[in-house]
């Protein structure tokens, strides 16, 4: 399979593309170029594509499937993400729009570049990487209300999109996770320590984005052991 993995260049994200790598070829995106490279270097079929999603043009995308030699894309694994741990008040407009452009916005531009290689594909399958906090009735933290509430739009984008590429064959399923040991769970839980670290959710995953689509369309599926 031919599989692009956003965010993949530590935590959950390039646990994933070492976790799939065996077997499948990997565009490996993200911004931080050293961290790619290094990913890349451990591993013959990941490609390093350092990039802001949000600015990716389609001829950048589409010189650097031609550059890998890939005519389609068979899985999108959506796994960027951004946190701003603040109380509602402090949050600035900018706050806003820097989570919302990461965490919503981009995945959407992404999904719109990769569509026409996606319907190339036998078995096409968009992966949206959520969180438990975006789930409707799930526990709740103060400081999270940005993000939590952009994974809450990425569940209903995910409903929205597996009706509209229904005829495309193209299935959309989200995973919202809980507690996994990164950067990103620091950053909203200081001192938590999680009883899963990436490289052990990374092989659930892996089995999803390969194996899901005959199985799931359109849903939010929790994977939590634990949520703070």
């Amino acid at each position: 399979m031919n599989i692009v993995i956003t965010g993949a260049s530590s935590g959950i994200g390039a646990a994933l593309a070492s976790s799939l790598a065996s077997e499948h070829r990997i565009l490996a995106i993200a911004r931080s170029a050293k961290a790619l490279e290094e990913l890349a270097a451990l591993h013959s079929n990941i490609v390093a594509f350092p990039a802001d999603i949000s600015k990716l043009t389609e001829s950048q995308f589409s010189s650097c499937l031609n550059s890998a030699g890939w005519t389609n894309v068979d899985v999108l694994v959506n796994n960027a993400g951004l946190l701003i741990n603040k109380p509602f008040l402090n949050l600035t407009d900018a706050d806003w729009q820097e989570v919302y452009q990461t965490n919503v916005l981009a995945v959407a531009h992404l999904i719109r570049l990769t569509f026409p290689y996606l319907k190339k594909s036998k078995s096409p399958h968009i992966v949206n990487i959520s969180s438990m906090g975006g789930v409707q009735g799930s526990v709740k933290f103060p400081g999270l209300s940005a993000y939590s509430s952009s994974k809450g739009a990425l569940t209903i984008l995910t409903e929205c999109l597996a009706e509209e590429f229904k005829e495309e064959n193209i299935r959309v399923n989200t995973l919202a996770l809980g507690s996994v040991q990164t950067p990103m769970l620091a950053k909203a839980f200081p001192g938590y320590q999680a009883s899963l670290n990436p490289a052990e959710m990374a092989k659930m995953i892996s089995w999803f984005v390969t194996e899901g689509s005959g199985f799931f369309n359109g849903k939010t599926i929790p994977v939590a052991s634990e949520t703070p």
